[in-house]
């Protein structure tokens, strides 16, 4: 299959009809809220860590490449590396229109198992949602248990607070969605300037104590609290970093060695 191919299949995917569904609401009350964010963009090692985490066969994932856009590419990309796992692979884009799609995006949502958010623009991205009520469905899908995840932009957006390249100069601040209490900072080993200013704002008060992500590394919440932390490779880590007496403290948290 081409790159032209699996584009056009992607787009059909994309708004292919979804069954109604609908959790009971005993199901909805007992649902483990599962999160999982990574440092930098996605791949399959972490495609295939976010399908073990809904504890299913054949999960059916959504990309959701907002922040990007909805870059072709990044699709594309999307349906290359699921090709070659154990899932069902779907995109919902949100540059989109009624004539197009007929489903609403917390029917999308609550028919999948997992959701994972492309990198891009942290703070259009959430501007978008916002206006859409995407924020919403996925506060909605993530209470009843569908998993949630992304890199980048991906993984900033689920905190209060983090370190953002959204605007134009330097790195600069933008305020999350809140399902994960704290700050972060993604591409921790990746972008010079991010580890310093993060340090900074924690140490300044202006940020909660938070996690912080190098591109290979990733970090699985339940409820919140911090459950495995993984990484593709030796040298990629991620931290807990806090502030003591005045000082920032940076903490290595123990990780488990995923396959890449």
């Amino acid at each position: 299959m081409n790159r032209r191919d699996i584009l056009r299949a992607g787009a059909a995917l994309s708004f292919a009809g979804l069954p109604m569904w609908r959790p009971s609401p005993a199901r909805a009350e007992a649902a483990v809220r599962k999160l999982f964010i990574y440092g930098g963009d996605f791949n399959a090692g972490f495609v295939r860590y976010a399908a073990s985490l809904t504890g299913k066969q054949d999960p059916r994932i959504c990309f959701l490449p907002t922040a990007s856009g909805d870059a072709p590419g990044n699709i594309v990309r999307w349906f290359e590396i699921c090709t070659k796992l154990p899932i069902r692979p779907f995109v919902q884009r949100a540059f989109i229109s009624s004539h197009n799609q007929k489903e609403a995006f917390e029917q999308v949502f609550a028919g999948m198992d997992a959701i994972l958010v492309g990198g891009g623009n942290t703070l259009n991205m959430i501007a978008v949602w916002k206006a859409q009520g995407i924020d919403k469905a996925l506060r909605t899908a993530w209470e009843n248990g569908v998993v949630l995840g992304g890199g980048s932009a991906g993984s900033l957006c689920w905190f209060e607070q983090g370190t953002t390249d959204s605007r134009p100069g330097d790195l600069s601040t933008v305020e999350g969605l809140g399902f994960i209490a704290g700050s972060h900072c993604p591409h921790y080993d990746a972008e010079a300037g991010r580890r310093p200013l993060y340090h900074a704002k924690i140490k300044s008060g202006e940020f909660k104590p938070g996690y912080a992500c190098d591109d290979r590394a990733g970090i699985y919440f339940e409820n919140g609290t911090v459950k495995q932390v993984v990484a593709l490779d030796d040298k990629s880590n991620a931290f807990h970093v806090t502030r003591r007496n005045g000082e920032v403290i940076e903490t290595t948290l123990p990780k488990h060695i995923l396959p890449a």
